[in-house]
C-alpha cells in the first residue's frame, strides 16, 4: 500500500516533467522555424542635424569610424546595420558624439544606438543642435557624368556685322 502511495504522488512530478519537456520542445521547432533575416553592416550612416539658432537641418552622411564636425559636436558612427529589402525597415546605429566646448576640451555627451524608425528614442539633444538617425547606407551617392545631352544648346557666334563705309 506505501507503494502505491509513492507512485500516486510522483505521477504528477512526471506529467509536469513530461509538459515541461514537450513545451521546450515546441518552442525550440517553433524558433527555429522562424528564418530571421541577416542584418546587413553598412559602410555609411545617415544623419539629420538640426541648429536651433538658425532653424536649418543639415544631411550628414558618414563613413563608419569616421568623424564629422557639426558646430561644435563631433559625430563618429561605428557600426550602422540595416535588414535586406525583403525585410520591414529596421536601420541602427551606434554612435559616439562630443561637444567642442568654448575652452577647447572634448566632452562625450553621447555614447549609444540610435535608430531610425524611432528618432526620439535615442536622438542626441543638445542646446544647440541635434542629431538623428536617417538611415544606413550601401554606398555613397553617385553623381552621373556629365552629359551633354541635355545641356542647353550653344548659340553660334555672332557673325561679324557688315562694315558699312559710304
Amino acid at each position: 500500500m506505501m507503494q502505491d502511495l509513492k507512485a500516486v504522488a510522483a505521477a504528477p512530478a512526471r506529467a509536469r516533467l513530461a509538459l515541461i519537456l514537450l513545451l521546450t520542445g515546441v518552442l525550440s521547432a517553433t524558433v527555429a522555424g522562424q528564418a530571421l533575416a541577416d542584418k546587413i553592416q553598412n559602410p555609411i550612416a545617415a544623419f539629420a542635424a538640426l541648429d536651433k539658432v538658425t532653424g536649418r537641418i543639415s544631411h550628414l552622411e558618414i563613413p563608419i569610424n569616421q568623424t564629422v564636425q557639426f558646430g561644435a559636436l563631433k559625430v563618429t558612427p561605428r557600426v550602422c546595420d540595416s535588414r535586406p529589402p525583403t525585410e520591414p525597415p529596421h536601420n541602427a546605429a551606434f554612435v559616439e558624439v562630443d561637444e567642442i566646448k568654448l575652452t577647447g576640451e572634448v566632452q562625450r555627451i553621447f555614447t549609444g544606438w540610435m535608430f531610425a524608425e524611432s528618432p526620439g528614442l535615442h536622438a542626441v539633444e543638445h542646446p544647440v543642435f541635434d542629431v538623428w538617425l536617417t538611415s544606413c547606407k550601401t554606398s555613397a551617392p553617385e553623381s552621373p557624368p556629365p552629359s551633354n545631352e541635355n545641356s542647353a544648346a550653344v548659340p553660334p557666334p555672332p557673325a561679324s556685322a557688315p562694315s558699312s563705309s559710304r
